[in-house]
């Protein structure tokens, strides 16, 4: 086969090649930009994302309620220095201690506190470990603590399907209109890392609160 005959074949097995000026790099990143607005996410991912939403709603909730301070208070001046546990708690301080937790980007102190409000009877604290779990992607567990709401002996906390649906109707409402309720300000969560410092050992669990903390959350919800 002569050279010219193999060049030709070369030539017509050619892959075209747009010109480079007839390129449009703005028009190819808007429709990148447009994919990426369709895209829709695994299921689970969107389930966690919500459920992460619906606690911050909740916890700022409990955090912003009038008797939070007084409560947190309480839990500060129930047997310091000893462990805490279900036998010598204010289990509503326990609560919105947790959520303060929470929302001062200490996870597994608030999954503690919860818990230990929780075992008490706080329902609501239950729910928080539900959403806590889901957000996480542990759907054993978020199960169990739904389970554990839902069938719960009734106490003053009316917590049911009602509640549910309205809170998560509110969390929705927040993630497009925002809330009144205030996020922690930075002197209560200097007051949280102060804490969070002070505990001994090898310990991960910020400790019981101390009056200086309730006091500091007074001061914010009084604001």
């Amino acid at each position: 086969m002569s050279a010219t005959t193999i060049g030709k074949l070369l030539d017509d097995a050619a892959v075209p090649v747009s010109k480079a000026e007839g390129f449009d790099v703005g028009a190819a990143l808007r429709r990148l930009a447009a994919d990426a607005g369709r895209a829709v996410p695994a299921p689970d991912v969107l389930r966690a994302a919500q459920a992460r939403q619906r606690l911050g709603v909740v916890a700022r909730w409990i955090l912003n309620q009038p008797g939070a301070a007084h409560h947190v208070d309480r839990l500060a001046q129930d047997a310091p220095g000893i462990p805490a546990g279900e036998e010598n708690l204010d289990v509503e301080g326990a609560a919105v201690y947790a959520c303060l937790l929470y929302l001062t980007a200490h996870p597994e102190s608030a999954q503690f506190w919860w818990q230990l409000a929780a075992g008490a009877g706080h329902r609501a604290a239950g729910y928080c470990l539900h959403l806590h779990h889901l957000s996480l992607g542990e759907d054993r567990e978020a199960a169990h603590w739904r389970h554990q709401v839902m069938h719960a002996p009734r106490t003053d906390d009316p917590l049911d399907e009602d509640f549910i649906e309205s809170i998560e109707a509110v969390a929705r409402y927040v993630h497009t209109h925002g809330s009144d309720a205030a996020a922690p300000t930075a002197s209560l969560e200097r007051e949280v890392e102060r804490l969070a410092e002070d505990s001994s050992g090898a310990c991960i669990i910020v400790p019981r609160p101390d009056r200086q903390l309730a006091q500091r959350l007074r001061d914010f919800i009084r604001h």
